[in-house]
């Protein structure tokens, strides 16, 4: 049962903020209807990853809108962000600034290192290698599976953007375009990726540690703005523990069918499915809500089976 999605475009960036010297770590509250934008705007404070001032950041309702109240802060083009993590200047993959911001947040923006090209011999048929995105064009390496091919190779590292493979340009793909992409290389190949890592200035965590789970990421009883590709942003409450696992178990069974983790697109599922009452419905709703996927009918009941648990769990 394929599901034919449809693509989403997005928001055009809004103006930029100033950099506020010395100013302290946080970041400002505020209160938002689903229906109406916010009475106030709610202030977010930012910095550079290898280090910076303090900058504000705020009025953005998506992670394209976001990237460019970033760069106006330090002057800086949006295209050399290539992603954000939330209370670390680490590169924690498990930190990652995805769909959700809670109010407290402060973020750190990465942004274009050194380049390098590294030929890598394919050796088995999986590289131990998971990617993701940045949802505004960058993909990068999110996990570097121990022992695997890639993890023979130490000159890649958690945290590397893909530019090309083979020559051909990958800036605006997806991660999961990317993934096939690596995964469709015949074995016994040879191939080269051309890679941007991210400035440092900080000791990183070792280059293929896993870090907390998507659980603890998620988290419970806090408020987050909502980022949306459409509309206005949202403040949600944060899902409760059943649904957080749930999320993550979600999340599970896309990397074992689709070969990606995308903590956003799992909580998108669930969303889809939770007040659903047979797999048909289900499925009828992921056809409606998603694009650019078809997901096989085993994938689609298997997501069902962890909604169905979490429901009868209580929400």
């Amino acid at each position: 049962m394929p599901l034919r999605l449809r693509g989403k475009k997005k928001a055009k960036p809004k103006e930029t903020a100033g950099l506020v010297e010395g100013e302290p770590t946080g970041a400002g509250g505020g209160s938002l209807s689903a229906s109406q934008a916010p009475p106030r705007r709610l202030v977010f404070h930012a910095q550079l990853a290898h280090g910076s001032a303090t900058g504000r950041v705020e009025g953005f309702s998506s992670i394209q809108e976001l990237y460019a109240q970033i760069a106006g802060a330090f002057e800086i083009s949006p295209s050399e962000i290539l992603y954000c993590t939330l209370n670390t200047p680490r590169i924690d993959m498990e930190r990652l600034l995805g769909g959700q911001l809670g109010l407290e947040d402060f973020i750190f923006a990465h942004v274009k290192g050194i380049k390098k090209e590294v030929n890598v011999y394919k050796s088995e048929d999986s590289l131990g290698v998971t990617i993701t995105d940045n949802g505004v064009g960058y993909a990068f390496i999110k996990r570097i599976k121990d022992g695997g091919v890639i993890d023979s190779i130490k000159t890649i590292c958690v945290g590397d953007h893909i530019e090309s493979i083979n020559g051909e340009n990958i800036v605006g793909w997806r991660h999961y375009d990317v993934a096939k992409k690596l995964k469709e290389l015949k074995k016994e190949e040879l191939f080269t990726m051309k890679l941007i890592e991210p400035k440092k200035a900080f000791e990183i965590e070792p280059r293929s540690k896993a870090g907390k789970s998507s659980a603890e990421k998620i988290g419970c009883g806090r408020a987050t703005l909502r980022l949306r590709s459409k509309g206005p942003a949202t403040v949600e409450e944060m899902p409760s523990e059943t649904k957080a696992k749930a999320i993550e178990k979600i999340d599970d069974v896309l990397e074992l069918y689709m070969g990606i983790r995308d903590i956003d697109l799992a909580t998108t599922m669930f969303e889809a499915g939770k007040d659903k009452v047979n797999p048909d419905e289900f499925a009828v709703a992921l056809d409606a809500t998603l694009g650019d996927f078809a997901f096989p009918d085993e994938f689609v009941f298997d997501v069902w089976g962890v909604i169905g648990d979490a429901k009868r769990r209580g929400l």
